[in-house]
């Protein structure tokens, strides 16, 4: 099983009212109330965390989103940089890219000398963003899946051609494309991308046997889609994927004691209750009328805001416990779904910096003893040992 750990970096130091006095987390709420030396503090501790994560056997995973106080990291490119000079081990997973919304080329260049610069460490990870991301990209939402296709067909184009090419698309056109360097490894990185049950979706990726990670959806959701990948991997004909190509994100606290861990842990809580206003979650175009119609009728829009601490639990959006608490719900979570690559939020709001590294360090040397062979009997059913 793998390990990544994974922070959005948010900015917790905005008035409790915020959502009354400003409407939302994300998109129109002021710079204002952002602090530099706060910000700046901020960024030292998180890329602390991600050394000391790193050190004690965790892969690392980043992201990126714009203009919200639940993630500052506003360039995965800036800090999957950062992370090379001071980490010497393990991968970077850079998930994701939100290539509807950036200039496909760029990112083609970028993914290649970050790629050699860490000498092969990086994980890509191609995204279609979430519907907010629309808003300050001025990217019309309509045409959001398909510029994602494209833009992921043009990068792949560019890694593996052997000679300058021009691209002559619907959504983006360049006269020359000519990466250079070229990617570290060959023909290129490991790719990844997420996705929720949309099934067109989940089938392009099983299609293309890329790494499929569910973010916060619970462990029977991402065990439903998981089987949709795997059902469709099967039927044409690429049998069944290593249980690592699917991955979960979830909150993550480990303590010494379930007691403890309950107590410290719910200040994770914080990053699943922020708002927004739905019209921002969901700009029409975005999503299939379908599935939008879907979520209406469930009432799920909003569910993990306006879940119980227990309910989070009950789900698997949060583990939190003592070493052996937490080892036992990672078993379940893989007994559910299969997957054996955990995303672990380990920090998120208020969660000071000391409780962090306990947590990493106790995970590292109490509960990845317990849990690390999961999946691994599978996989060498998968490749034929």
């Amino acid at each position: 099983m793998r390990f990544f750990h994974f922070s959005e970096m948010p900015y917790p130091y905005i008035p409790e009212d915020y959502y009354e006095r400003y409407g939302s987390a994300r998109v129109t709420l002021p710079r204002s109330l952002v602090n530099p030396h706060l910000a700046h503090d901020l960024y030292k501790r998180y890329l602390d965390e991600y050394t000391f994560a790193s050190e004690a056997g965790f892969d690392l995973m980043i992201n990126e989103h714009h203009q919200t106080m639940t993630c500052i990291d506003v360039s995965i490119g800036v800090t999957a940089s950062a992370l090379i000079q001071r980490t010497n081990k393990g991968k970077i997973l850079m998930l994701g890219y939100q290539i509807a919304n950036e200039n496909p080329v760029h990112v083609a260049e970028e993914v290649a000398m970050l790629d050699t610069i860490s000498g092969g460490r990086i994980l890509c990870g191609f995204v279609r963003g979430v519907g907010m991301e629309t808003h300050p990209s001025n990217v019309n939402p309509v045409f959001n899946r398909e510029r994602f296709y494209e833009a992921h067909d043009l990068i792949l184009k560019a890694w593996t051609s052997g000679e300058t090419f021009n691209w002559e698309g619907k959504h983006f056109q360049y006269r020359y494309v000519n990466v250079w360097p070229p990617t570290f490894q060959q023909p290129y990185p490991e790719i990844w991308t997420t996705g929720g049950s949309d099934k067109e979706n989940i089938q392009w990726i099983a299609k293309n046997k890329y790494h499929f990670a569910v973010l916060f959806a619970g462990f029977n959701q991402a065990a439903s889609v998981f089987d949709m990948y795997r059902e469709h991997s099967r039927e044409i004909g690429l049998g069944e994927p290593e249980p690592s190509r699917f991955a979960y994100a979830c909150l993550c606290y480990t303590a010494e004691t379930d007691e403890q861990a309950e107590k410290e842990g719910k200040q994770l809580w914080w990053y699943l209750k922020t708002k927004e206003p739905y019209w921002f979650r969901k700009p029409p175009g975005y999503t299939p009328v379908s599935d939008r119609k879907k979520i209406f009728q469930s009432g799920t829009m909003s569910a993990h805001r306006e879940a119980t601490w227990e309910q989070l639990k009950e789900w698997g959006m949060v583990i939190v416990g003592s070493p052996d608490t937490v080892a036992k719900r990672i078993k379940a979570y893989y007994e559910t779904t299969g997957g054996a690559s955990l995303i672990l939020m380990n920090q998120a709001g208020f969660l000071p910096h000391e409780l962090t590294l306990k947590s990493l360090r106790l995970f590292s040397e109490e509960v990845m003893p317990q849990v690390k062979h999961l999946g691994e009997e599978k996989k060498r059913e998968t490749i034929g040992l």
